[in-house]
């Protein structure tokens, strides 16, 4: 059966992880246990024959390899073992691949792990396998991992697993033996423009565009790290921190040391300092590529940005009014399973249109159409009813928007004894070089910069709030 399920492989295409199950596992662990049941058998003959106390039994078998039937008998049995062994070998080996796969680790258990496969193929890291970041390279890690996947077949067959599955912050693999196989420090751009496009809450799905020029690193790439974003990763540079809690949203100690000439400071949350026996009895973290990169390959959006990439791509159509405000309260709710989630998008946009917009309903039902299944598509990618998984219940530190990110550090409320703080200034991680609605853009002029303009008129509050204070993925 393995050898003609193992044909079977050979001639289809495509991921079959459930073949691969059977193949490389199921059927080897029924062909060990079957061989196993010889010596078993004979144990318990022998033993039933000593209690019966039946004549003695000859002792071992003695071969006469002169013999015809004796050597017939030897060279079939040491043949089959020889090949029973190179198949097992072979057998192993694929085994081995086939738990590397990310058809194993996608889509064996489709329900529980389908959100995760659902963002990864949607990320930039869909071509590299989850075990080059979940597992990396070495055989301890590989060991540990299974062991550690035992519980979780336990837990899907039992089904006594949570929901949403937490992230396991506490037992990833360091970054520098991850990231940093591909990402190496030495090698970061220095800056990068990038640009965000956003739709306000208006009838008119007002297009705002911002234009950021990142500055991930120093403004010449000969300065390497000594400035911009990746600076905490500087290598003449040591950033640690106490979290105050599970998720490491809150950040109330920082440590910062300059491992060249051993200058080091500390600086505590004005608001919620810790105690010297707190600190000492505290897990001190080394900040690395994962306390900002936190969700590299499972990133679930906010209905607030897969709308805006949704609108940007045309899968939306910005010509009806108000759609966008439209879609993220429909996405915001919380459904019970994604098929009442499919239907109540549908009915939601429909029944908008057609008692608001009678007219327009009539006239270009097909757009209406066309937003429906637009919204239904994008929500697909990003929020899984049945586990529970939506952008609330996976923080995202990169940024400052929808969480805390950057301001968990970076509020001005991190102060040292000396009386310095942790700036929450923008210009530190990017330059605002234009901003506005196409054709009215605010431009600076080059090696210049703008301050940030709210695209809504609420004065100077902005400075004195936190994004996430307003915004929490459902403010469109």
């Amino acid at each position: 059966m393995i050898a003609f399920l193992f044909t079977i492989s050979l001639f289809t295409e495509g991921g079959h992880a459930y073949l691969g199950l059977v193949v490389f596992i199921v059927l080897p662990v029924v062909m060990i246990i079957g061989l196993l049941l010889i010596p078993v058998g004979m144990f318990v003959h022998m033993r039933r024959d000593a209690t019966s106390r039946r004549v003695r039994q000859p002792g071992w078998p003695q071969v006469d390899l002169n013999n015809t039937r004796h050597r017939n008998a030897f060279f079939v049995f040491s043949g089959g073992t020889t090949l029973l062994l190179f198949m097992s070998a072979i057998g192993s080996y694929e085994a081995f691949v086939f738990t590397e796969s990310v058809p194993f680790c996608g889509t064996t258990c489709h329900s529980v792990m389908h959100p995760e496969h659902t963002a990864y193929q949607n990320s930039p890291h869909a071509r590299v396998a989850c075990v080059g970041c979940h597992v990396g390279p070495g055989a301890g890690w590989y060991v540990r991992s299974k062991l550690s996947g035992l519980y979780q077949v336990y837990a899907v067959t039992v089904n006594n697993y949570p929901r949403p599955i937490p992230t396991p912050v506490e037992n990833l693999r360091p970054a520098r033996e991850t990231c940093e196989e591909c990402h190496w420090p030495e090698k970061f751009y220095a800056q990068k423009m990038r640009l965000e496009t956003h739709y306000l809450a208006d009838k008119a799905n007002t297009q705002w565009d911002i234009y950021l020029l990142m500055r991930i690193g120093a403004q010449h790439s000969a300065l390497g790290l000594s400035e911009g974003i990746h600076w905490h990763i500087n290598p003449e540079v040591r950033i640690e921190y106490i979290a105050a809690d599970q998720g490491r949203q809150r950040l109330p100690w920082v440590r910062y040391t300059n491992t060249g000439t051993g200058e080091s400071r500390v600086y505590q949350d004005t608001d919620n300092p810790l105690t010297d026996e707190q600190v000492r009895s505290a897990s001190i973290r080394t900040m690395d590529c994962m306390d900002c990169h936190n969700r590299p390959s499972h990133d679930y959006r906010a209905p607030t940005k897969f709308l805006n990439h949704a609108l940007t791509a045309g899968d939306i159509p910005k010509e009806l009014p108000g759609i966008k405000t439209l879609a993220v309260e429909l996405c915001a709710q919380e459904y019970e399973s994604t098929e009442a989630a499919m239907q109540g998008i549908r009915d939601g946009i429909q029944g908008h249109y057609q008692s608001d917009y009678p007219e327009l309903y009539g006239a270009q039902a097909a757009l209406v159409e066309k937003a429906a299944l637009g919204v239904q598509q994008a929500f697909a990618r990003n929020i899984f009813p049945q586990m529970k998984v939506r952008w609330s219940a996976y923080p995202n530190h990169i940024g400052h928007l929808e969480f805390n990110g950057c301001f968990r550090c970076h509020n001005d409320k991190h102060r040292a004894a000396d009386g310095k703080v942790i700036a929450r200034d923008c210009n530190l991680c990017h330059f605002i070089t234009a901003q506005g609605t196409p054709g009215q853009m605010e431009t600076a002029r080059m090696g210049e910069h703008l301050e940030f303009r709210h695209p809504e008129d609420i004065g100077d509050a902005w400075k004195e709030m936190l994004c996430t204070d307003c915004h929490s993925g459902v403010n469109p």
